[in-house]
């Protein structure tokens, strides 16, 4: 099995705050440079000295303007037009990202799995009386958490508060009383200013929305499966007792570019957090490849500077004690196998174009970047979902992500409750009319968004979505309860700490193994999908291409002891 790399593209925008490294190696902010030039993102090559990157730089004609020293990546702005060809051919440098003109494109299905929703899910509760603090009233509808025996895993363990989760996301909605009590405004950060020309006109001064906010969702989605509070109020999590924290690096619009993720990756190590979840791929490219030729060779180089920029930083983080995981991804794919990618680049619109795929020359990142634990998504059944991407490269765990089309043959077939509930802004909720502006949900959503009310009028709002996305933070949130477990106290930092090889292997040697399917060709033709969704599963019921060595199990993980 070859050892996963990572890749990232980068947009960056004039006027906005730039990052650039602090003694620590973390990324702050300073002044943004003129409006006047085109922008960059570049990266040195391996071995090069900071001071000798900044010569190339300027030699090239371009001016630094940002700086993450302990990953080599430099933001740059230049009024030069050949400045990414110059920067290219330099020695201490492996190539330049320019900043392209991309439309106001939301990317929510390369984020999320999407289908049409039915009405069969009840509508609207509120909380009343008193509710155990080892589950909350929405808590029946997680069949994932029982599916991983969270429920039975918090009498052992329901998390450590010293132990920290990076959503490295679009944002978390700190306002979600869910999420409240569990969040760090403190260590939470916001790397991914607005891009006007991507996410729309900025909503605050300086582009930087503050932290405890989302606007698109899906990072507030994937926090409540990680760590949503259980206090008798909404849903819990996996862990309700961790800390979460926000590492925004993806764009209101759903796009996540380089530089913001690599800077919450580093930043993440030097802050001491002890797991961080990436339920998303870097774009623009699906697959980032050192010299396709279908490629030119300015898109060939920044390929090329993508895949180091992220090798640097996510073995950077673990190095620093950041346990990595990852979503595998939604199409439906065997990822040691690739098809012809025909969706790249994601911009500008119309830019896409077919790709013949290398597998020894190309990775899909972050997913298989080095230390990433790759999650596959299974729905109720625990069968494999269909859009899930899968392969014995690159899986390790499975995990419930929802699979809207599972139970074919039975009343639960192509039902909401076989999708994830989690929650989600109030204010994204409204921008797509499902809520209106007295927060009641309008009809025609009953079945989709779910409201719960504390007794003070505190407000939380829930909405399902399928996806590896979900799956990823069920995984993640095993690793938390595992490092609150076993995790001993970092005399350095304070708190607790755990190797994240050693959670690795707990989170591997617990998981609950699950064989191939019989046949192992597994058609989804039944549930209405054509021969390319045809998945065949390869490998035994210890590990295979499918589940990889099974289905997280919480309860089992925070059992008996370490190994």
């Amino acid at each position: 099995m070859r050892r996963r790399l990572i890749a990232g593209a980068v947009a960056t925008a004039t006027g906005l705050a730039f990052l650039v490294t602090a003694p620590g190696g973390s990324a702050v902010a300073t002044p943004a440079a003129s409006a006047a030039t085109t922008e960059y993102t570049v990266v040195a090559e391996d071995g090069t000295s900071a001071d000798a990157a900044v010569r190339a730089i300027t030699a090239a004609g371009g001016t630094v303007v940002g700086r993450n020293d302990a990953v080599g990546v430099y933001r740059v702005t230049s009024p030069r037009a050949d400045f990414g060809a110059q920067a290219a051919a330099a020695p201490a440098l492996i190539g330049a990202s320019e900043r392209k003109a991309i439309g106001h494109a939301p990317k929510a299905d390369k984020l999320i799995e999407r289908e049409s929703p039915t009405a069969t899910v009840s509508e609207k509760h509120s909380t009343q009386g008193k509710h155990s603090s080892k589950s909350d009233p929405l808590d029946d509808k997680l069949w994932g958490l029982k599916m991983i025996k969270a429920d039975r895993a918090r009498k052992k363990e329901a998390g450590d508060r010293r132990i920290t989760v990076g959503v490295l996301d679009t944002g978390l909605d700190a306002g979600n009383p869910d999420l409240a009590p569990n969040f760090s405004r403190r260590l939470s950060r916001n790397f991914a200013p607005d891009l006007v020309d991507v996410d729309g006109p900025c909503e605050v001064d300086g582009c930087l929305d503050p932290v405890g906010t989302d606007d698109q969702g899906h990072g507030t989605h994937v926090a409540g499966t990680i760590g949503a509070a259980a206090d008798g109020f909404g849903i819990s999590g996996v862990a309700p007792g961790i800390t979460l924290v926000e590492l925004k690096g993806g764009q209101d619009s759903g796009y996540f570019f380089l530089e913001p993720v690599v800077n919450a990756l580093t930043y993440a190590g030097d802050a001491g957090l002890d797991v961080v979840n990436m339920s998303f791929y870097i774009d623009p490219w699906l697959y980032n490849c050192v010299g396709n030729p279908a490629d030119t060779a300015e898109q060939q180089a920044e390929q090329r500077a993508i895949i180091q920029g992220m090798k640097r930083a996510l073995s950077y983080a673990h190095r620093r004690g950041v346990t990595l995981v990852g979503a595998l991804g939604n199409n439906n794919e065997d990822l040691g196998k690739p098809r012809t990618d025909t969706s790249s680049p994601d911009y500008p619109a119309d830019a896409a174009k077919p790709r013949p795929i290398d597998n020894d020359t190309c990775w899909d990142l972050p997913v298989e970047g080095p230390h990433v634990i790759g999650v596959s998504s299974v729905g109720p059944t625990g069968q494999k979902a269909d859009y899930s991407n899968y392969g014995r490269e690159q899986i390790s765990v499975a995990a419930p992500g929802g699979w809207f089309r599972d139970g074919f043959g039975t009343p639960a077939y192509r039902t909401n409750g076989n999708m994830i509930l989690s929650s989600y802004p109030v204010k994204v909720l409204k921008e797509q009319g499902k809520v209106d502006a007295a927060g009641n949900i309008t009809a025609g959503n009953e079945a989709t968004v779910l409201k719960e009310c504390t007794a003070a009028g505190a407000c939380g709002y829930y909405t399902y979505l399928q996806g590896t996305s979900m799956a990823s933070p069920h995984a993640a949130g095993v690793a938390a309860l595992i490092a609150s477990r076993f995790g001993t106290r970092d005399r350095w930092r304070g708190g607790l700490t755990m190797s994240p090889d050693r959670v690795e292997r707990q989170l591997y040697r617990t998981a609950a193994r699950k064989a191939c399917p019989e046949p192992r060709l597994r058609s989804y033709a039944q549930e209405g999908r054509d021969a390319t969704y045809d998945a065949l599963c390869e490998g035994g019921e210890r590990f295979n291409g499918f589940y990889g060595r099974g289905i997280v199990d919480a309860y089992a993980a925070v059992s008996g002891r370490l190994r």
